[in-house]
């Protein structure tokens, strides 16, 4: 019946044998003696993590501030024309970001320049981040160089223009030789041609080389195979290199993303029965 932790019960049985006032006192003691410890222990993270990544959690903080909130989309929804939808959005911290627009921008437009202010805003945090945290956001762009890379062969394969291609790629997955990929024919050429220096070639699995050349249903495979290997380093990142409430928090977040992938290419299989 003592408190605490089982760590601690297992502690406080051992001087069972005594009459009970010492069981009690002792036990009271251990046990403050562990808070202690490990209330010392939170103070040493709080520390350590203050001297690498407390710079990056006030950016985090304050981009979290920054979020539209219900009182800033209301007048939003309700904007007659898009001149008026850029005046309310000047009194948000996007601020001024279509200054430089023609008038009544096209929808088109104005997601494309608020993508641009968020991969300002992660290029700004990823370079004060910590070695740890680094490594986590470099995790996030991973995702986006797959997806740009398959939209590239795809686009080639109906004769899109490569520029046109290369412009409607996602700006955090964008990679030096990512045009490059327009060149592949085999799965061999794009991983030694274009993956083979990227983050993302590690996921490249022998499963991918069996084709001899890379069709719609053949390029769907390997999308779903690097995919596979990202989330599967990722959680072993997010697990065993970050641990704590964030690998617990991750574990979630990537199980419920691969569970969601593998209903899709279930149902996507059925379609094609």
């Amino acid at each position: 019946g003592f408190p605490g932790s089982p760590s601690k019960r297992v502690v406080c049985v051992c001087v069972c044998e005594a009459p009970i006032e010492v069981c009690i006192s002792l036990s009271l003691c251990v046990c403050v003696w562990l808070q202690q410890l490990e209330d010392l222990t939170m103070w040493k993270e709080l520390t350590l993590f203050n001297t690498t990544d407390a710079y990056a959690d006030g950016i985090v903080r304050g981009y979290k501030g920054g979020l539209l909130r219900q009182e800033d989309y209301d007048p939003l929804c309700q904007s007659p024309s898009m001149d008026d939808f850029r005046m309310h959005l000047q009194g948000t911290d996007y601020g001024n970001f279509l200054a430089n627009e023609a008038s009544n921008p096209e929808p088109a437009l104005v997601q494309q320049r608020a993508t641009e202010v968020m991969v300002q805003e992660y290029e700004y945090l990823r370079g004060n981040a910590g070695d740890t945290l680094a490594q986590f956001l470099d995790y996030i762009r991973h995702p986006y160089m797959i997806e740009n890379v398959i939209l590239v062969i795809q686009g080639t394969m109906h004769d899109k223009p490569l520029p046109a291609l290369l412009e409607k790629c996602h700006p955090l997955g964008k990679f030096e030789d990512l045009g490059v990929a327009a060149m592949a024919s085999t799965p061999e050429e794009l991983y030694h041609t274009v993956l083979v220096d990227t983050p993302v070639g590690k996921y490249f699995s022998k499963e991918c080389f069996q084709f001899a050349d890379l069709q719609e249903t053949e390029l769907e495979y390997v999308r779903n195979i690097l995919m596979k290997g990202y989330l599967e380093d990722f959680l072993d990142f997010c697990q065993n290199k970050v641990g704590g409430t964030t690998g617990e928090v991750m574990t979630e977040l990537l199980e419920f993303e691969a569970d969601r992938r593998s209903i899709i290419i279930s149902l996507n299989s059925l379609d094609s029965e």
